[in-house]
């Protein structure tokens, strides 16, 4: 693109701070042009750190922007998205798409009669050792399964402790898992049946996926285990013995960039499609939905 994107970015807590902003300002290819956050205060604070405009209003936001990167709760995103949208506007979207999957279907709606390009914020699967590993996975082959344990405190403390959205009953699921699930699908193929799905009281999860072509998985997942560091790792097993997920674990301002990078190829028309795209996006919405039908 002769130019850089200018992108606005809705939101402004945590992840908007640590990466969306930060990302955006320093990407060659965007340029971080207005903010707008519900909380003026907040938008202020994040927009003066950067150079960046405030804006008064959703629509004020539009008007001005080419791009938009989203920083809200799953409801939040369901209403604004399909509006920007429809206004033309590229989007980095937050995951889970929505908090249901009827406002995830209006999503990705909006974008396949819009043509705009849409990619999740997957962050690991952006991260070069992610990409390697699920590489080496395909032409590995005889794969029979997989295990995956995503293991953290972040609900007991620091930036999400006082995140409404997240502390509800199945926060962890909804925000870490995602993820987890991304992950075991892309490696074993889609998760078609939830086999079993039991949270604790302690708000950990226990689940047993079956994929397309007969693989099986277990994923372990809570985000109020008081380990340090986190534990987060996957493996995939087979003919050919275990497979794990090695390597540096990409930092997610790395991860972004590399997203940033897809947007702009997608945005010019040098890319057509994306594993990351708003179709993951329903996918794992559908998931998500069948494993709180099976608990």
């Amino acid at each position: 693109m002769d130019e850089a994107l200018r992108v606005g970015v809705v939101g402004a807590g945590p992840w908007a701070h640590r990466v969306h902003a930060p990302g955006l300002h320093a990407h060659p290819g965007t340029r971080l042009t207005a903010v707008w956050a519900r909380r003026s205060d907040a938008a202020k604070s994040l927009a003066g750190e950067h150079g960046a405009e405030v804006a008064d209003s959703f629509e004020e936001l539009l008007d001005s922007v080419d791009a938009v990167a989203f920083a809200v709760p799953p409801s939040v995103q369901a209403e604004l998205a399909p509006r920007a949208a429809r206004a033309g506007k590229h989007l980095v979207l937050e995951k889970p798409l929505a908090a249901d999957r009827a406002g995830a279907e209006e999503i990705v709606e909006a974008v396949t009669g819009s043509g705009v390009a849409a990619l999740m914020m997957l962050t690991r699967r952006f991260a070069p050792e992610v990409q390697d590993w699920l590489a080496g996975l395909r032409e590995l082959g005889g794969v029979q399964g997989g295990t995956g344990r995503w293991l953290a405190g972040g609900l007991l403390a620091g930036d999400y402790a006082a995140s409404a959205w997240r502390q509800e009953d199945d926060g962890a699921l909804i925000d870490a898992g995602p993820h987890a699930i991304d992950l075991l699908d892309a490696a074993l193929g889609a998760i078609e049946e939830v086999h079993f799905a039991h949270r604790g009281d302690d708000g950990l999860w226990q689940l047993v996926f079956g994929h397309e072509g007969g693989a099986t998985s277990t994923l372990t997942l809570s985000l109020r285990m008081p380990v340090q560091p986190s534990l987060v790792d996957f493996a995939v097993y087979g003919e050919h013995g275990c497979v794990p997920l090695a390597g540096r674990r990409t930092a997610a301002h790395e991860c972004y960039a590399r997203l940033l990078d897809d947007l702009l190829s997608m945005a010019s028309g040098e890319r057509a499609d994306h594993p990351c795209d708003v179709h993951r996006g329903l996918h794992l919405q559908r998931v998500l939905a069948d494993v709180l039908n099976a608990r």
